[in-house]
């Protein structure tokens, strides 16, 4: 399936704990770990990573939930750091949803929701290796901020002034 107009997706908050939230978590940190290691990913490894979820619920964030139609297509996470930063996270497009379009209208969707919030500031962490991320938030106008948090593998930190 090539879905190459997003503009029809509906992209909406959903519960972490959703089947098609965990297979979405799931084939992200599949992907994020095999490209890390060079090889496949233990479904161990990924059950450990994937957490709980909370997170990414209530008063500590919010997970957004891609689908073209019915078939979860795209996710990404804001976590709540303070009342005015928010943290972007989980950013993720299945490859038959890729290009044309899907990464912008998922970071702009959870910009909106954040905005929502009252957040001015978004932050992320991403490692060097995600070449195609990087080229997108700098896009987007991420820009290169001082390192927070404590992920052993963040490499790169960005922010973006949400007006």
């Amino acid at each position: 399936m090539n879905v190459a107009a997003p503009e029809t997706w509906s992209i909406d908050p959903a519960p972490v704990g959703d089947p098609d939230c965990r297979a979405m978590l799931h084939a992200y940190l599949d992907e994020l770990i095999s490209r890390y290691y060079g090889r496949p990913a233990e479904k161990a490894e990924i059950a450990h990573e994937a957490g709980d979820g909370t997170d990414l619920h209530g008063d500590c964030g919010v997970f957004l939930l891609a689908r073209a139609d019915r078939t979860p297509v795209a996710c990404a996470g804001i976590r709540w750091l303070s009342a005015d930063t928010g943290e972007l996270t989980r950013v993720f497009v299945t490859r038959s949803a890729r290009r044309g379009g899907a990464g912008r209208r998922l970071i702009a969707a959870a910009e909106d929701v954040a905005r929502a919030r009252g957040v001015t500031r978004m932050v992320l962490n991403t490692r060097r290796d995600l070449t195609e991320a990087i080229a997108l938030y700098t896009r987007l106008g991420y820009r290169p901020t001082d390192p927070y948090g404590d992920d052993p593998y963040a490499e790169i930190w960005l922010s973006k002034e949400l007006a």
